[in-house]
């Protein structure tokens, strides 16, 4: 059984999995699909710290090929989704049966075992089952949009306020439907051309360059008040900065996404401004209603790249990766096919 195991940094090896077995309150997956993400070259780059050996793949779909007397709700034959993002189980919210307060979140593939092996055992409520009208690539973005959700309700908007998202990549594109979805009206802004033209693809009406016109762009689309909120996309690599020339006063920076970029936002502007800037990167409790919102078609997928590759090296994968780890997002899907 393949086991992708990180050893330590850019060490990838490929070790047979010993047999498991369940506890009645456990299931045993086949991984079927995974979705190959910055967050795992991070990790395997030692961007990102993890305590070797892990298993590294965050975002994964499978089938439930056993299951405990006591799992409620899962059978075998499920298709699921693995949950990236779990809590911790050890903190005060935890033990007060608020895991939904979780102060320290658990994220596969760098605090517990990730996805790119053969099987996975795990409880079966880290286990989410899927509908048929749920793709497996729509399902391996499930924390994505569970980031972009959890995004949404910190920043606690009313229908109609416009809102930048810096960054039209993967991430910011899903951030901007998102907010779509929920009424609001995103700007986005990014360098890419193609992450612009898929942007307004997807339905968003305002899409600029992050040029010497940015600013006026934005002023005139709120007309001379700036943004409400202003949501930045670390995988852009667009500078950080713009997000709080962006917005009014007294309003909401937001960072999100996967990156080891040591980026810096204007002191003065967030003082001068009273800003409240904070940072959104997981999505843990908010699996089962962003299934919800896509059986009712909140996220659009048609327009990005995609990639479903049945033949793969997992070391060469992550090594081009890390190589390339600066070059900014351009919405690119890849998918490893893990069972034929």
């Amino acid at each position: 059984m393949d086991n992708w195991i990180l050893k330590g940094v850019r060490n990838l090896v490929n070790e047979a999995g010993e047999p498991v077995e369940i506890t009645p309150t456990q299931v045993k997956v086949k991984v079927t699909h995974l979705l190959v993400s910055n967050f795992d070259a991070l990790v395997f780059n030692g961007d990102i710290g993890a305590q070797f050996p892990k298993t590294i793949g965050r975002f994964a779909t499978g089938l439930v090929t056993e299951a405990g007397a006591d799992c409620y709700g899962v059978k075998k034959g499920d298709r699921v989704y693995l949950k990236s993002a779990i809590p911790c189980g050890e903190c005060l919210s935890c033990k007060s049966d608020r895991a939904e307060d979780c102060v320290d979140i658990k994220i596969a593939g760098r605090d517990f075992d990730g996805f790119l092996r053969d099987f996975v055992v795990c409880e079966y409520n880290d286990v989410a089952p899927l509908p048929d009208s749920v793709d497996n690539l729509q399902a391996l973005c499930i924390e994505l949009i569970g980031i972009a959700e959890n995004i949404y309700d910190k920043l606690n908007l009313s229908a109609g306020q416009r809102v930048a998202v810096v960054g039209g990549d993967t991430l910011g594109n899903i951030i901007a439907q998102v907010l779509q979805y929920h009424k609001i009206i995103p700007i986005v802004i990014d360098n890419n051309q193609s992450n612009l033209e898929r942007a307004r693809k997807c339905g968003v009406y305002y899409a600029f360059p992050a040029d010497d016109e940015a600013m006026q762009n934005v002023a005139e689309a709120t007309n001379g008040n700036m943004c409400d909120a202003a949501i930045y996309s670390t995988d852009s690599y667009l500078p950080v900065s713009l997000t709080a020339r962006i917005v009014g006063n007294q309003k909401s920076v937001v960072l999100s996404g996967f990156s080891s970029i040591r980026n810096s936002i204007a002191v003065r502007d967030v003082l001068e401004k009273d800003l409240h800037v904070f940072g959104v990167t997981t999505a843990a409790g908010y699996t089962d209603s962003v299934i919800n919102m896509l059986l009712h078609g909140a996220v659009n997928f048609d327009h990005f790249d995609k990639e479903i590759l049945d033949k793969f090296d997992p070391v060469k994968i992550f090594t081009d990766m890390s190589e390339n780890i600066l070059t900014p997002n351009k919405g690119k899907l890849t998918v490893l096919k893990m069972i034929f």
